[in-house]
């Protein structure tokens, strides 16, 4: 389509300006003013600072229902290593005063991409629709309370409860492929602030002292029984301590001891027994010890599973396999331990909770996937840079065009469902052929009039759907991306260059006389035969990236970038 074929380079540009600029947990200043200039030049009703960094777009067309999309904006204390070109340099002061390297080793500046380049789309489009679209551009997602400020700051009560919340999230998996799961696809997590106490004294006479270094080891190592020992081997849970810190030379014993522990888990009762076990193994060790204070323990960050909606995972999956088609669109046969703070905009503790579907979007590149050790996919996704590692590299292209497509098809499978024959965009997902003897994506008009899936709810039997990892998608192996179609081996100044001062004259005196706004997206359907082209001018509502982080050129062949080692 060419409206999503124009639109993404702006996309692409808006993402690599954002990880070359990240910012940590409640200090995404500029990633929030960026949102809040597109969504403002889009058409978009703007509030910004709502649960401190956070940005609301509202875009009101007719009746029908409310639509939520949501991204996360934050990045991690990370030092990146991926040796791309527009790569983070970015050091920070974090909130203990330590200075920190910064970098987007989750993906969140694709999420926040994809966001604004479907609020993009959506505008663009709203003849074709009828509803409420509420674009949330959410802070603190590593911190697990971004969500809860944005609630306690009246984001509901100010801007309307949607009907529907919809997100999703970069994985290991291949770049492109879309992963859904009805009922639990994400675990629920608690860190622990843990100081035990003893007395200090010279290493020389530790019989005179009490030592919190002694207490603090056996706390650890009792700690690694809780699992294996306590929890059933049937219910999945973990246990880690990842941060322990007592004294300040060899030969002196301190007077405390600190460790920071966190857990895992997929159902309430679990969370309940290792909350439960930390404090009684700590209380007991240090008490064991002679300790001269009872310990201190402190719950400081957590957020519940994140729990999908069945009926709504059914038709949000359906409209992802009429647009993506059915090879590229899987059912995770299991949960991941990971945890988002996304479930508490459902509400799960009111009488009527919103339902939700949050979904992967696979960012892994292809060659990396194929060269991955590994006879199934579950052990390739096991040897692939995943999401918090220096390494994490998404593939730009695929993985940003499925983020884009995915969420606009997903909003126009609700917003369009009171409009007779409203279409979905359509167009190449991938800048490539899709895999060998692998149908391509079908170009569906109407997401919302496909047949409706039905994933299974709850947890599913070790054979159920676990033929969606024998996907051809996943097996196969892929052709080099035609440099005709894809931006990826482009230089991307080029790409820029010749567009940006014209986008910048044209946004500041306001014109927008190449808009599609009012087009006939019907003929932008029916083009299928029109070779794809880099825009030749502004094609939309929202802004040109700014600075020069786009500027920089596409990664080369993995293996004449550093690090490739690694990969």
């Amino acid at each position: 389509m060419r409206l999503l074929d124009e639109l993404f380079p702006l996309v692409e540009g808006f993402y690599v300006d954002l990880h070359k600029n990240p910012e940590l947990s409640h200090a995404e200043y500029r990633t929030a003013s960026g949102v809040a200039e597109w969504l403002t030049r889009t058409g978009y009703e703007v509030h910004k600072g709502v649960g401190g960094t956070g940005v609301v777009g509202v875009l009101r067309n007719g009746p029908g229902p409310t639509v939520m999309l949501r991204a996360d904006m934050d990045a991690l204390p990370v030092e990146e290593k991926t040796g791309l070109p527009y790569a983070s340099t970015s050091r920070t002061t974090d909130g203990d005063g330590a200075d920190v390297p910064v970098m987007h080793a989750c993906g969140h500046d694709a999420h926040t991409a994809c966001l604004v380049g479907a609020a993009d789309l959506l505008s663009e489009t709203r003849e074709e629709w009828s509803g409420t679209v509420m674009i949330v551009a959410q802070p603190g997602e590593e911190t697990l309370d971004g969500a809860q400020k944005m609630l306690a700051d009246g984001l509901f009560e100010r801007f309307g409860r949607p009907d529907v919340v919809l997100g999703q999230h970069l994985g290991p998996q291949p770049a492109g492929l879309i992963s859904h799961r009805a009922g639990v696809i994400l675990g629920s997590s608690a860190s622990y602030r843990v100081r035990v106490h003893g007395e200090g004294g010279h290493a020389s006479q530790p019989h005179t002292a009490v030592d919190p270094v002694l207490i603090a080891a056996n706390i650890v190592t009792r700690l690694q029984g809780v699992v294996s020992r306590e929890v059933s081997p049937s219910e999945m849970a973990v246990l880690t301590v990842g941060r322990i810190h007592a004294g300040t030379k060899a030969n002196i014993i301190p007077d405390e001891a600190y460790l920071e522990i966190n857990t895992r888990s997929l159902n309430d009762a679990v969370a309940t027994r290792l909350e439960e076990s930390i404090e009684r193994i700590v209380r007991a060790e240090a008490a064991a010890s002679g300790a001269v204070r009872e310990p201190e323990i402190e719950r400081f960050q957590g957020a519940g599973v994140t729990r999908n909606d069945p009926d709504t995972v059914s038709a949000v999956a359906s409209a992802h396999r009429a647009y993506f088609g059915d090879q590229y669109v899987i059912h995770l046969p299991d949960p991941s331990p990971s945890t988002e703070d996304f479930g508490y905009f459902g509400l799960p503790d009111d009488p009527r909770p919103i339902p939700y579907v949050f979904w992967f979007v696979g960012a892994t590149p292809h060659d990396v996937w194929d060269a991955a050790p590994g006879d199934t996919p579950y052990e390739k996704l096991g040897n692939v840079p995943s999401n918090h590692s220096p390494f994490f590299a998404p593939a730009r292209e695929p993985a940003l065009r499925a983020g884009l497509a995915a969420l606009t098809v997903a909003a126009l499978s609700y917003l369009g469902s009171d409009r007779e024959g409203a279409p979905a965009p359509s167009g190449s997902v991938f800048p490539g052929p899709a895999p060998e003897d692998v149908p391509a994506p079908a170009d569906a008009g109407g997401a919302h009039d496909a047949p409706a899936a039905d994933p299974p709810s709850g947890p599913q039997d070790a054979g159920d759907y676990n033929d969606a990892y024998d996907s051809a998608f996943l097996a196969s192996g892929w052709d080099a991306p035609k440099a005709a179609d894809s931006t990826h081996d482009a230089d991307m100044g080029a790409v820029f260059n010749s567009q940006d001062e014209e986008l910048r004259e044209e946004w500041r005196s306001e014109k927008v006389e190449e808009s599609t706004l009012s087009a006939d997206m019907a003929a932008f359907l029916d083009e299928e035969d029109e070779p794809r082209r880099p825009p030749a001018g502004p094609a939309f509502g929202g802004p040109p990236p700014q600075g020069s982080a786009h500027h920089a050129p596409p990664p080369g062949p993995d293996e004449d970038r550093p690090g490739s080692e690694y990969r």
